[in-house]
């Protein structure tokens, strides 16, 4: 290995929406972490992995920093602000705009306290005319002394080489933490789970809030090694949101099963027998012992 090869880990932060698990799926050429147009869709961190023979980029995706509503929104807020202190290099998402509003200046000064190089990204350019870019750049270098300022249209794969060349000219010199064939850190279940949550947001869109969530109570590949059992629950928090999990005559549920079992083969190299099923636990997302069986770490959560 090279004596200069570089290693570090690079945090995505931002308010809900912006794209930051978009970008990073990009960035690592393989999809991770689920997205959809609604907010707030990413719940934990995920960490992923991009190694090549000169570097090894280690990004922390974290949850969109809003204003919390319920015990699992401050426990998705706390979590994105304290993976400021884990990092090497932060990467700050935001839209294309001028306006520089509350929720942004909060985050401003979480980043001046970090004292850690920042990269401001400005995502979505797609949307707007290239006349305005440089307004908006001007906007955000009003506020903040940024490292370096990069401009995307991830969903479109535009500039991503010009993101990751960005990253590499401020990450520290050393050695991989990781193997080379490291992806995440997300185990294959937690992942089946979140693309079955991922195709009821898309398909359910404005119908269901995001009081849903899926846990995965059987994972078991045949002994034929050809197909693969998995039974999954769609939890949500109303008697009212089950019926529209399940559709008429099952077939939301359906819906969202066929759409979720070409992905979850795609992951696990085997055809899929996905079993889905609809409980309510009401008002799970304000409930700290219902957020822990679900695999959220809420100590330090009022």
């Amino acid at each position: 290995m090279e004596n200069n090869f570089k290693t570090g880990y690079i945090a995505l932060i931002g308010r809900p929406n912006v794209g930051k698990s978009t970008l990073m799926n990009q960035m690592i050429g393989q999809k991770i972490a689920i997205t959809s147009c609604k907010p707030q869709t990413t719940r934990n961190k995920i960490m992923t992995v991009y190694t090549d023979e000169q570097c090894q980029m280690i990004f922390l995706d974290t949850p969109g920093i809003h204003e919390t509503k319920n015990k699992l929104g401050e426990y998705m807020t706390k979590l994105a602000k304290n993976t400021l202190t884990e990092v090497d290099i932060v990467m700050w998402l935001v839209e294309p705009s001028t306006f520089i509003g509350a929720g942004e200046k909060s985050i401003i000064e979480d980043l001046k306290a970090c004292r850690k190089p920042v990269i401001l990204v400005i995502n979505k350019i797609d949307t707007v005319s290239e006349d305005n870019l440089d307004r908006f750049e001007e906007a955000y270098r009003k506020e903040m002394d940024f490292a370096a300022v990069v401009k995307v249209a991830a969903l479109k794969r535009k500039n991503i080489d010009g993101v990751m060349n960005t990253i590499r000219e401020f990450l520290p010199v050393g050695p991989p933490f990781y193997d080379e064939d490291t992806l995440t850190d997300q185990p294959e279940r937690q992942i089946v789970a979140e693309i079955i949550r991922e195709k009821a947001l898309r398909l359910m869109k404005d119908e269901v809030p995001h009081g849903i969530a899926v846990t995965i109570e059987r994972m078991r590949e045949r002994e034929d090694k050809d197909l693969m059992d998995i039974e999954a629950t769609i939890i949500c928090e109303r008697d009212s949101h089950k019926g529209i999990v399940i559709g008429k005559g099952g077939a939301m549920l359906k819906k969202i099963g066929s759409t979720a079992r070409k992905d979850i083969e795609e992951l696990v190299g085997v055809k899929v027998n996905l079993q889905l099923w609809v409980k309510v636990r009401k008002d799970w997302r304000d409930d700290k012992t219902q957020l822990k069986s679900f695999g959220y770490d809420v100590r330090g959560i009022n």
